[in-house]
């Protein structure tokens, strides 16, 4: 146990810890981008799509568990790692130098926790149903309670803002996660690095689609 907190204690290990926690998100978000777009399915599939998830029980809350670990370390590592990182350097450069940093590195934090208040509204809005923008929520009805939602413009607003973040935070969160653990080989343009921006790219448009569609009219 002793090893383990000393490790941890080192940015290393507290790299280590986001980018196992950040595969684990990752994972999520591409399987949850798939579920949602079964709406453009017609409200059957998506409604029994999440009868289904609901019908695992101890498994579906198993993975819960998991996620909501994942995110706690995931948080907390960045937070004492960009401590640590202002500590070791209490003057800052006097000249920034972002040539070599991308939009999505540069981001990163704010993005993040603009990320951490949308995973709250968006479990209390699509979950839980505390807050209902539409007047009205069903948790037998999943396609009505995206629909009636995203037809509210600052809803649809909301969450392609948010999704804009995830995909920039999935760019270079995704091959920064490979970098950290260890599992990468060396390379000039890293095969990781492409797959990183394929995914961030098709998670994004998978999400964003929906609000977008229904918000149009294409999905109603």
């Amino acid at each position: 146990m002793g090893s383990l907190r000393g490790f941890y204690a080192s940015m290393v290990g507290k790299k280590v810890v986001m980018g196992i926690t950040g595969l684990i998100g990752i994972g999520f978000v591409v399987m949850h981008s798939l579920g949602n777009l079964l709406v453009f399915r017609g409200p059957a599939a998506i409604n029994a799509y999440s009868h289904f998830l609901k019908s695992t029980g101890e498994l579906l809350w198993g993975l819960r568990i998991v996620l909501i670990v994942a995110v706690i370390l995931h948080v907390i590592a960045a937070v004492q790692l960009t401590t640590q990182s202002r500590a070791a350097r209490p003057i800052a450069y006097a000249k920034q130098e972002h040539q070599v940093a991308t939009v999505a590195s540069r981001t990163m934090r704010w993005g993040g926790a603009l990320l951490l208040v949308f995973i709250v509204l968006h479990i209390l809005h699509f979950t839980t149903g505390t807050i209902r923008p539409a007047g009205a929520f069903s948790s037998e009805d999943v396609y009505a309670n995206i629909v009636t939602s995203f037809r509210i413009w600052w809803v649809t607003l909301f969450y392609v803002v948010a999704m804009l973040s995830l995909g920039l935070h999935l760019f270079h969160g995704a091959w920064s996660s490979v970098r950290s653990i260890g599992a990468r080989l060396p390379s000039p343009e890293p095969l990781h690095h492409r797959i990183s921006l394929v995914v961030a790219l098709l998670v994004w448009a998978a999400f964003t689609a929906v609000p977008i569609a229904v918000i149009t009219g294409i999905v109603r």
